[in-house]
């Protein structure tokens, strides 16, 4: 799998998701706005609902332009033994029931997931645990997380 190609889908959805922001911080903005929603009486809310839904929605656009700028100087290394898992890896883990995750150790935009070819590949950071355990570690290693009152094993299965 190609990393910078991981990226680039990263950089893609990102847009799409900063264009959807702006679009409702734009529509937000306007029912705050209109003069329609001006309160008529102190229980008259609508207005002043919609300036906090806009501020957030700005706020959710610029949070994005601040991931979008963190991707772009993004430059993924290949793997070093040496040093285990980093950022920028791409990692291949497998459950106790032989099931196997994808996973791109990225700077910003967890939760995300791409396609490559066939497989799913889930964007994580190192800020989240699962990001965290990996840290440092190898092929053949086990990463391990406690998810409430589970605890969740995994092996390393391969690292690009």
């Amino acid at each position: 799998m190609d990393k910078s190609l991981l990226q680039q889908q990263v950089l893609e959805r990102l847009a799409e998701d900063l264009l959807q922001a702006e679009q409702a911080a734009r529509a937000a903005h306007e029912a705050a706005t209109h003069e329609e929603n001006i309160a008529e009486n102190k229980y008259d809310t609508l207005g002043l609902e919609a300036a906090y839904l806009a501020t957030g929605q700005a706020r959710r656009a610029e949070a994005i332009r601040q991931a979008m700028a963190d991707w772009r100087q993004f430059r993924p290394r290949p793997y070093d033994a040496s040093k285990g898992i980093q950022l920028g890896a791409l990692v291949c883990l497998v459950d106790s029931d032989d099931k196997q995750h994808q996973l791109f150790l990225g700077p910003d935009g967890g939760s995300m997931k791409l396609v490559s070819g066939v497989q799913l590949v889930q964007v994580l950071t190192s800020e989240a645990p699962l990001g965290r355990a990996m840290l440092g570690k190898c092929e053949g290693d086990e990463v391990s997380i406690q998810v409430a009152q589970i605890r969740q094993r995994f092996e390393v299965l391969w690292v690009h």
